[in-house]
């Protein structure tokens, strides 16, 4: 069995004991048996209508799997007994807010609680009967390694553009942290396994911290409905392609059905390391993103994440808040009030905002005693040194600032870095002018749409405030350009955080606003806010998983790969393996057979240097060809010069060269053009524009053959090289518009070719020609393995179902590996290509021998 590298061990990996992915899943009523065929677990069939009356029943039921639960626990110090309640302010609870009201939502995630094992199965009982949750208990040195250690010292820099560059840093990648993150996804995998209930739940996988459950699910339930989000951000590939597990991250992740991101930006860069790494191309249609990946689309979505505005707007109400907010504006009465709320965290920009202020305090001396910065700050979620250097750097610089610019009763900055309650920090935004994020990277941030919706504020906040209901709402951002949320705020300042005078800038112009453009701004912003809720979120992205999912049992799934390279091909329903028997038998009963074999990937290795055919192959064709009722033809893009040379000891085989421009029925025969080869004038108008790409495209070169041009670009940049062969394709369609001639791209090349030239209509021509001479086949076997043998086995399919034939042919059509193809069949590889064909041909070698010594007797 082969393993990547990286994954070697990764059945001891997966929890204490080895990882049994065969395990037998009980509680699932249908399981795969077979690849593409659903049975019932227990070995019970019934007819249409018993599964009918079965299947109603069911209710829409989706499982939310995050690291941690929405619940807030606490233990009983009296009774000694778990005590849970919902975190109302937990995005994961408020998402079920999108789904109908008929729907059965189940979380999978951890406690932020250390459980006894000896209270764990009552727990488990507990949380799934009172909140239909399922706890992941993972060991506390599971918890270290996986959350502290993978995700917060190693994914959490990387995916915020921070790399381990510095030894002594010690955060360099550690294989046992990433066999830990393997673990604990396993065991998140496992869960949600216990509590599937049909191929109709749908899974919801929630970032970067299990990232791998996907697979794990994959390989359990082949059509499990899949959707995945990622809320922090997704890095460039320059960044992420550092990350030693790279390849088997991307893969996982593509192994759900949709997956979601906050940006264009972030879905970008996980297309372009795709499309770098995996060779993986996109296409958007109608609006949709799809990356085909072995035969499934996987649908990428751009959403961001949205506010619960009811759970706002009800906090907003507590005569705690309404008293609080009072207190604020007494506190800052006749003070502009800038307010910042921040994780305490090194990718916030705490320090960059503290120097903007510092900066604007300095150039604008009207504005000290005026302007009051309320920077809060939220407990870290993270331990390290970083974390610690980043709370002092800032508590030094407020310091400083308020020593150089304040004055008695007055601090410029306010730093509040114990707890607040959710509450109180409502009342901050209410009271503040003006909100500041700043954070230099950062994925889900809904401090701007939570401060939005606070300023428009209710009736009851506003009767209690004294504020009058014709008074209009008003509210000014300043928002890094860094900052998920920050395409959405288009009234916002935008500002680099990295550039202190541009924050200073932005605060200035901030504080200047009149109260109209405050009012234009926050109406333009509560617009979109409102509308684009959390509900909105999680509604649109059910939707999207559901679209994504249409296709799941209009194709048959066949599951391939070890450890992390595991994946699922979904494939016609009619494709399937060629039978040696089954070809064997329709060979011997037919008397007239047509053989059309293309060469590179088929019949020759891809991988292989030396492309010259072996004596093998060379003995094989010969004997197929020594058969008096066998037409047998390499169809190939190569041309005629090296295919004539190579297969020069095989004087009965025919070859299509140049994709059929060229054509010789046998060595002793002339080759046959399918137009005048002189007549190319425009290749003198093809090979200037190409040569030109050729020269401002690093890695591209240009293939000159007798009946056609074709650029590559397999060896540039895949993001250059992708863009420049768009640019050639509408070139030449430009300037050859009036030619004889098509252009067409492929997989990395722009070819142009003379019109009426494809494998499709050479095999086409060649069989026609069979049946007009009296002798038409009654076998038709087609073998490739590339998108120009498309075209052959689609012309063979249409043939063999028109009235061409006197009778209708056994026709094969046979791709080469397992992929979507036109082809109703697939062998595994070039070897075992050329074994079907020593089994066919030693059939015609028997035949032979027997007509031989029967004609000798």
């Amino acid at each position: 069995m082969m393993v990547s590298k990286s994954c070697a061990n990764l059945f001891d990996m997966g929890s204490d004991d080895a990882v049994d992915f065969h395990q037998t899943i009980k509680s699932l009523p249908r399981v795969m048996t077979a690849p593409g065929i659903v049975t019932d677990a227990d070995g019970i069939t019934g007819s249409d209508e018993d599964s009918k009356t079965s299947t109603s029943v069911f209710r829409d039921r989706k499982i939310i799997v995050a690291n941690f639960l929405p619940l807030h626990s606490s233990k009983d110090q009296m009774n000694g007994k778990w005590c849970f309640m919902w975190d109302e302010d937990s995005l994961l609870l408020q998402l079920k807010d999108g789904f109908s009201s008929d729907t059965e939502v189940l979380h999978v995630g951890s406690l932020k609680v250390d459980v006894d094992v000896s209270e764990q199965e009552e727990v488990a009982q507990k949380l799934l009967e009172d909140y239909k949750c399922i706890p992941t208990f993972l060991s506390p040195d599971l918890q270290k390694k996986f959350y502290h250690g993978f995700c917060k010292q190693q994914l959490w820099p990387l995916f915020h553009y921070m790399l381990p560059i510095c030894l002594v840093k010690g955060d360099l990648f550690n294989r046992s942290l990433f066999q830990a993150y393997v673990s604990a996804n396993k065991i998140f995998a496992d869960k949600v396994v216990e509590v599937i209930n049909s191929d109709d739940d749908c899974v919801w996988v929630h970032d970067y911290h299990l990232m791998l459950v996907p697979t794990f699910l994959r390989r359990r339930l082949n059509r499990v409905r899949l959707g995945f989000f990622l809320h922090s951000p997704f890095p460039s590939s320059e960044i992420y392609r550092t990350l030693p597990v790279r390849d088997e991250i991307l893969r996982a992740l593509l192994n759900a059905d949709l997956i979601g991101f906050q940006t264009f930006d972030y879905a970008r860069h996980f297309l372009s390391c795709c499309s770098r790494m995996l060779g993986l191309n996109y296409e958007s249609k109608r609006g949709y993103i799809g990356l085909e990946y072995f035969g499934r689309t996987v649908s990428i979505r751009i959403l961001s994440v949205g506010v619960h505005i009811g759970r706002l707007q009800s906090v907003l109400n507590f005569p705690d808040t309404i008293s609080k907010v009072q207190e604020i504006e007494q506190r800052f009465k006749g003070k502009k009030l800038l307010l910042g709320v921040d994780d305490m965290d090194i990718f916030k920009g705490i320090s960059l905002k503290l120097l903007g202020l510092e900066l604007l305090l300095e150039r604008h001396p009207k504005l000290r005693g005026e302007i009051v910065l309320v920077q809060i700050v939220n407990p870290a979620r993270s331990m390290g040194k970083d974390v610690k250097e980043a709370r002092e750097e800032a508590i030094c610089i407020a310091e400083r600032i308020n020593l150089s610019y304040g004055a008695p009763g007055y601090d410029p900055v306010v730093l509040i870095d114990n707890p607040l309650p959710f509450y109180e920090r409502i009342a901050f935004y209410v009271a503040a002018e003006c909100c500041i994020v700043n954070a230099f990277r950062d994925g889900m941030n809904l401090v701007p749409y939570e401060y939005i919706v606070c300023r428009q504020g209710t009736e009851e906040m506003d009767k209690c405030r004294g504020v009058g209901l014709e008074l209009p709402h008003t509210s000014t951002l300043i928002v890094s350009e860094f900052v998920g949320c920050s395409p959405s705020l288009s009234g916002a300042f935008r500002v680099n955080p990295w550039s202190v005078e541009d924050v200073a800038d932005a605060l200035y112009k901030a504080t200047d606003l009149s109260e109209s453009e405050k009012q234009l701004r926050h109406e333009k912003h509560y617009r979109y806010v409102s509308s684009h809720h959390v509900a909105y979120w999680a509604c649109s992205f059910a939707q999207d998983l559901e679209r994504a999912c249409k296709d799941h049992y209009n194709r048959r799934c066949w599951a391939i790969g070890f450890g992390l390279g595991f994946r699922v091909i979904a494939l016609s329903p009619s494709f399937r393996k060629l039978s040696f028997n089954h070809i064997i038998s329709s060979y011997k009963k037919t008397h007239r057979r047509a053989i059309f074999l293309d060469y590179d990937g088929t019949i020759m290795p891809e991988a292989s240097i030396n492309k010259t055919p072996s004596a093998d192959i060379i003995s094989v064709l010969n004997n197929l060809c020594s058969d008096p009722n066998n037409t047998v033809f390499i169809v190939s893009g190569r041309g005629r010069t090296s295919l004539g040379e190579w297969f020069a000891p095989c004087e009965a085989l025919g070859i299509a060269a140049e994709h059929g421009y060229f054509i010789r029925w046998t060595k002793a025969t002339e080759w046959e053009s399918s137009s005048n080869v002189a007549d190319a004038y425009w290749k003198k108008i093809t090979e200037p524009v190409m040569r030109l790409y050729t020269e401002t495209t690093d890695g591209s070169c240009v293939e000159s053959k007798e009946s056609a041009l074709v650029w590559h670009h397999q060896y540039a940049d895949p993001d250059f090289g992708s863009c420049q062969a768009k640019e050639l394709l509408d070139h030449l369609e430009n300037v050859l518009a009036n030619e004889p001639v098509v252009v067409k791209r492929g997989q990395h090349i722009v070819e142009v070719k003379p019109q009426g030239v494809s494998k499709g209509l050479v095999v086409k021509k060649l069989v026609g020609t069979l049946v007009n001479s009296g002798k038409p086949p009654d076998f038709v076997m087609c073998v490739g393995d590339d998108r120009s043998d498309e075209d052959m086995f689609e012309s063979i399919n249409i043939m063999s179902s028109s009235n061409l034939f006197p009778a209708v042919p056994e026709v094969f059509a046979c791709t080469v590996g397992q992929k979507p193809s036109k082809a109703k069949y697939y062998l595994e590889d070039t070897g075992e290509v050329i074994r079907l064909l020593q089994s066919i041909a030693t059939v015609s070698t028997q035949k032979h021998k027997i007509t031989h010594n029967q004609v000798s007797f």
